[in-house]
């Protein structure tokens, strides 16, 4: 009989990764799978935020916006190399929410959660600002706040390689195909590559995202006490708008917000849109009237207009929100849900429905508070502390550390150093070794990145495909040509082979 873990996490996004860093952190025997690649779905494809979210204080979301806004400093000190802070521009204009009611909202959101770090709101003069240089004339009245940019899918890698170096398997390309209590245990079958084989676990999570409601039935479990809402967000990238390191977010005539931010250096990242999806989430892309509809609201504000024939690169996802019954999309909770099925405290099954990237640490949290009566002994939590791998950066100063890489490798030009930095923190010095010129790296394929980086991200990371490099784990496919892509598929080829 195969050896029986404490638990088996299907589902490789933010929230599974979170929950099997936890678990294996507190002494348990973990495994993940996940079908696809980490962070292949739903945590890839957000508007890459750390924040309270302002504007579900209007729908009276004050729980999640509390817990959200104390993560915040709780994840910036975890890993400051991934996530830093970023101010926020939000221009009032006539015939809008007021400026009470923004000044109103504000206050809130700066006293509602613990900020330590971070600074408050303050109010701008735009036409005498340079947040306002690339505004319309008539924005006269600003207000900047904080919250923070991170780079999700690489949250998501780095939360799993935590989760193994505290003993759990993390197993990528892995598709549960079947589940059924057995005893006091679950017996799982899996599929990889195309092989068949059995996994014997204590506790089953399902944290599959848009997936959650399959893997249920997978499991035999026809119905659940909550249910799942699919809606479609998507985001457009454009060439940089505007100067300066500042955020911009938006109302649109329809109450949304729209979020415009500084992407990869030359770029700009505008989303998200909101609409209910019910069809095929494996292969999403952006609706033309969607692009429209992103162009158009960030047109009003801007003295550039931004035309569909400006989108240089676009993305879609689906949210898997928990359903509150609310009738428009916009409504719907970004609260979670942890729902535990369990027989005689035995085989516990626990669902996650709904979540927000901000929240995952604390949701993991939940959930072993939920599955602890079927743990004996459990420990206590411990991530509230703890480092991400390369988030140890002497005093958080990302950019310090770069300009220290880059004296130290001097063949290392400015930008690369900070790329790296950004992307592996004090793991960087770990990829770039005793190097004394580039040609140490191996073959360079552009950008500063090198066959020694690429190596690293397959052995460290479970790189697999070029998209899992050029699009999860950087993004890097911005900026290498079709040579460059090429080569890397090459490379992986050949890795693949040996």
């Amino acid at each position: 009989m195969s050896q029986i873990l404490d638990m088996l996490v299907v589902g490789g996004g933010i929230n599974g990764v979170g929950i099997a860093r936890d678990a294996a952190g507190r002494g348990l025997s973990v495994q993940l799978i996940e079908k696809g690649d980490l962070a292949c779905a739903t945590s890839s494809v957000s508007s890459k935020l750390i924040h309270g979210g302002l504007r579900y204080l209007e729908h009276g979301a004050f729980r999640l916006v509390h817990e959200a806004l104390a993560e915040r400093e709780v994840l910036l000190a975890s890993a400051p190399h991934i996530i830093w802070p970023l101010r926020f521009v939000l221009p009032h204009d006539r015939g809008l929410r007021s400026r009470a009611l923004l000044r109103f909202g504000l206050f809130i959101y700066d006293h509602l959660g613990d900020r330590r770090t971070l600074p408050g709101t303050e109010t701008v003069k735009l036409r005498n600002h340079p947040y306002g240089l690339p505004l319309q004339s008539r924005l006269t009245t600003g207000f900047v706040y904080s919250d923070c940019w991170v780079q999700d899918a690489r949250l998501v890698v780095l939360n799993a390689r935590d989760a193994a170096a505290h003993g759990a398997r993390i197993t990528t390309r892995t598709e549960m195909r079947s589940a059924q209590r057995v005893n006091n245990s679950w017996r799982i079958i899996v599929e990889q590559s195309g092989e068949a084989k059995e996994i014997m676990a204590r506790i089953l999570v399902n944290a599959a995202g848009p997936w959650v409601v399959d893997i249920l039935h997978r499991a035999g479990i026809a119905h659940s006490k909550a249910e799942i809402r699919l809606i479609k967000g998507s985001h457009i990238v454009v060439p940089r708008l505007y100067d300066g390191a500042q955020a911009y977010i938006l109302q649109n005539d329809d109450r949304r917000v729209i979020f415009v931010l500084p992407y990869e250096e030359k770029f700009s990242l505008i989303g998200t849109t909101d609409i209910p999806y019910a069809g095929d989430h494996e292969h999403l892309a952006i609706d033309p009237i969607e692009v429209e509809y992103l162009c158009r609201a960030v047109s009003r504000w801007f003295k550039k207009p931004v035309v569909p024939q400006d989108v240089v690169w676009s993305y879609a996802g689906v949210r898997p929100l928990y359903d509150d019954k609310e009738s428009d999309a916009e409504s719907v909770t970004r609260d979670y849900v942890l729902d535990l099925n369990a027989r005689d405290g035995t085989a516990s099954l626990l669902s996650v429905f709904g979540g927000k990237i901000t929240t995952y640490r604390r949701l993991a949290e939940h959930a072993m508070e939920k599955l602890a009566p079927s743990l004996p002994g459990l420990k206590g939590p411990w991530t509230a502390s703890a480092t991400l791998p390369g988030g140890d950066l002497p005093d958080h100063n990302a950019p310090a550390f770069a300009e220290g890489l880059a004296r130290d490798y001097p063949f290392l030009e400015a930008a690369a150093a900070l790329r790296l930095t950004r992307n592996y923190g004090t793991d960087a010095r770990r990829i770039l070794g005793t190097a004394r010129r580039a040609e140490d790296l191996g073959r360079g394929f552009g950008y500063g990145f090198s066959e020694r980086e690429l190596d690293w991200l397959v052995k460290e990371e479970w790189a697999r495909t070029s998209e899992d490099v050029l699009w999860r784990r950087s993004k890097l496919g911005l900026h290498l040509g079709r040579d460059a892509v090429a080569a890397i598929s090459g490379h992986l080829a050949v890795s693949k082979e040996n």
